[in-house]
Parts: structure tokens; C-alpha cells; sequence
């Protein structure tokens, strides 16, 4: 139990419940963008909901009022295209948004950190430079 209550306190759990939260507010983001932009771009072509995108594997194939295929074998990729194109937005924008600046902001701060880092080595160098010279004259 000690162990499992390490594992809650410490703060990647806390991090990870976040991400989580914020995720699904995202993927609601990311569909509506599917539905309301993609999906009508498609239909400039062809239909305007990309679900309707199907294939015939046996048939006949008929589907009823409700959507439901009521014989024959039907192939759905329109909905693995929204799908991958669902996946495709949300992680340009995670790549974009986050990633990217973050990376940014990284090599920025460990630049300042080397810098900072030369600065206190060269001023120990000299005020060892001085002390020996000191000693010498002393």
C-alpha cells in the first residue's frame, strides 16, 4: 500500500491526469474541425460526411434507414479516413503548439546554462590567476 501511495503522490500521476482531461477537450476540438471544415472539403468532391465513404465486400449490400447493414459485407473506410485525418490534426497541433515551442524553449534555457556555467569557470580561472600571482609577489 506505501508503495501505491508513493506511486499517487508523486507528480507524473497528477501530470498524466491533466494530460488526460485536456485530451479529450482536445479530440472534441479536433472532430468538430473534422466535421465542420474537413469533411465539407471532402465534399466538394463527394459526399460531405466521410463515413458515407463505404465499399461492397459481398454482396448484395443493403443498409437500412437507421445506417445498419442488414446484408452483405461493408468495407467503412471513410470512417478510418476521418479517423486518420482526426489523428493526423491532432498531432500537428500537439507537434506544433507544444512540441516544438517547448524544444525551443529547452535549448534556450540550457544555452543560458552553459553560458552562465563558461562565466563562473572563466571567473574562477581569473581569481586563480590573481592568487598566484599574489603568492609569487609575496
Amino acid at each position: 500500500m506505501k508503495g501505491f501511495k508513493e506511486f499517487l503522490l508523486r507528480g507524473n500521476v497528477v501530470d498524466l491526469a491533466v494530460a488526460v482531461v485536456i485530451g479529450a477537450a482536445f479530440t472534441s476540438v479536433v472532430n468538430a474541425f473534422v466535421k465542420g471544415v474537413i469533411n465539407p472539403l471532402v465534399g466538394l468532391f463527394g459526399t460531405k460526411d466521410l463515413a458515407a465513404y463505404s465499399s461492397c465486400l459481398k454482396g448484395p449490400c443493403e443498409v437500412d434507414a437507421a445506417g445498419n447493414v442488414t446484408s452483405g459485407i461493408f468495407i467503412l473506410w471513410g470512417s478510418v479516413l476521418s479517423a486518420a485525418l482526426s489523428f493526423l490534426i491532432t498531432a500537428a497541433v500537439v507537434y506544433f503548439l507544444l512540441i516544438l515551442p517547448m524544444n525551443h524553449f529547452m535549448r534556450k534555457r540550457k544555452s543560458a546554462e552553459e553560458e552562465a556555467l563558461e562565466a563562473e569557470a572563466k571567473e574562477v580561472e581569473l581569481l586563480t590567476e590573481i592568487r598566484d600571482a599574489l603568492v609569487r609577489r609575496g
